[in-house]
């Protein structure tokens, strides 16, 4: 551990590092809605079986092993904790190559999930502690840019190499990627003292499961955002995971006249909707996610010092702006239509990660960061990766007897609800932000 106050070279270099490592974490998390066009072709799955192997599966250990892997990273080394999640989320997104059945599928997916647990609450106590306040919200933000960076990869990656290679190579290549840069990771990166932007006031010996508790419990500002940002991710991961399949289904015909100007070298001749709806998606999820994420977090930076509650209120405007861009993205007939439309709602959808993640920070003190962190996480992705693909799946299958293909259009568009329970209970939550905000 270092007590020497990092460069700023150096600083920038942990955002980059940190930034890689969550890209791979998007990248084997959410190349299963690309691939799941043909995985379904080829296991001969229903969409709900889909739903609880890109959902449920990954959800159930994440979620439930979070919380104890951040109470570790509260007292021991962050960031070997973070390297051997690395390790094995990399090595079990390779393992799903190997899967010939619905079970081993979605037990190499429980296996992701147990990886990943150990990799996102670490990060952002090693963010407060190697940035001052005034500045995490925008630190936080580029880290989370690993979300839409992560997603578009495993969106294109998973494409391109499915329709060259297919998908069992797919699941191999990125994993063993994955592996590649745990070494790397260990190596350059440096464990930053607790708590050296938060004055001498600041708590740093190891805290008490009770402490925590007592502590969250009383801060009802805490459940209000892990609640409101839990609503946004069931259609944030939702999308993620369904939008390929319904560019397929919904505009596979329309698909190649959309990209007519790309060369032929990054189209092969065998090229099929799956390709084209990953070049579409992920040019959404790259552009419109850096763009909304990047304003989410100057804006919480610029207004959050000052009135705390813009912590809650800057993503509750944004919130409430997605509604026309989903009505309009989800049932155009046209991909011109379209394409402004979801790359608007994409942006103001990921408005919420910088001001909501910075808040968390400073709900509590440093000796308790990656918990806190652990219990948003759990409450955020059990609801929204365990739910969001599962509702989606079920409402889609549901209705296909009446809607065919285009089933899938209209479950989609019935999410529109949460982004409006998102807004509101972020709305509710804003005036106590400033009574619960640690010294």
């Amino acid at each position: 551990m270092s007590d020497k106050p990092a460069s700023p070279f150096y600083r920038g270099y942990v955002l980059f590092i940190l930034v890689v490592v969550y890209t791979f974490n998007f990248i084997d998390r959410q190349i299963v809605g690309i691939l799941a066009v043909p995985i379904k072709s080829d296991l001969g799955l229903s969409d709900t079986q889909l739903s609880l192997m890109g959902g449920l599966a990954f959800a159930l250990f994440y979620t439930f092993l979070g919380i104890p892997i951040a109470m570790l990273a509260d007292r021991r080394s962050r960031t070997w904790i973070m390297t051997v999640a690395l390790a094995v989320w990399s090595a079990m997104t390779a393992a799903c190559g190997f899967a010939q059945n619905f079970l081993q599928l979605f037990l190499a997916r429980l296996g992701v999930g147990v990886g990943e647990a150990g990799g996102v609450a670490p990060a952002y106590s090693l963010i407060a502690d190697y940035f001052p306040p005034e500045k995490r919200a925008r630190a936080l933000s580029i880290y989370s840019f690993g979300i839409p960076v992560g997603s578009a990869l495993g969106i294109l990656l998973g494409g391109v190499l499915t329709s060259y290679l297919g998908w069992r190579a797919a699941f191999i290549i990125v994993g063993l990627a994955g592996l590649a840069i745990a070494p790397v990771f260990r190596l350059t990166m440096r464990e930053p003292k607790r708590g050296g932007f938060d004055g001498d006031g600041a708590v740093t010996t190891p805290a008490k499961v009770s402490d925590v508790v007592s502590t969250l419990v009383q801060k009802p500002s805490f459940w209000g955002l892990s609640l409101g940002a839990a609503s946004s991710s069931m259609m944030g991961y939702g999308l993620i995971f369904w939008l390929p399949s319904f560019f397929v289904r919904s505009f596979g015909e329309a698909l190649p006249g959309f990209f007519a100007w790309m060369p032929d070298a990054l189209v092969p001749a065998n090229a099929g909707p799956v390709l084209y709806a990953s070049y579409f998606y992920a040019t959404v999820l790259l552009l419109g996610g850096i763009a909304g994420i990047w304003l989410g977090g100057v804006m919480a930076d610029r207004y959050g010092p000052e009135r705390k509650a813009a912590y809650a209120l800057v993503p509750a405007a944004a919130f409430i702006a997605t509604v026309p861009f989903f009505i309009v993205g989800v049932l155009a007939n046209s991909l011109w239509i379209a394409f402004p439309a979801f790359l608007g709602l994409q942006a103001l959808s990921l408005v919420w990660l910088g001001p909501v993640l910075t808040a968390f920070q400073q709900l509590v003190q440093p000796n308790m960061r990656a918990t806190a962190s652990a219990v948003f996480l759990f409450i955020n992705n059990l609801i929204g990766i365990g739910l969001g693909n599962l509702i989606i799946g079920a409402i889609s299958d549901s209705l296909k007897a009446v809607y065919g293909d285009e089933s899938l259009r209209y479950a989609i568009l019935s999410g529109i609800i949460f982004y409006v329970i998102a807004a509101t209970l972020f709305i509710i939550t804003a005036p106590r932000l400033k009574k619960d905000w640690a010294s």
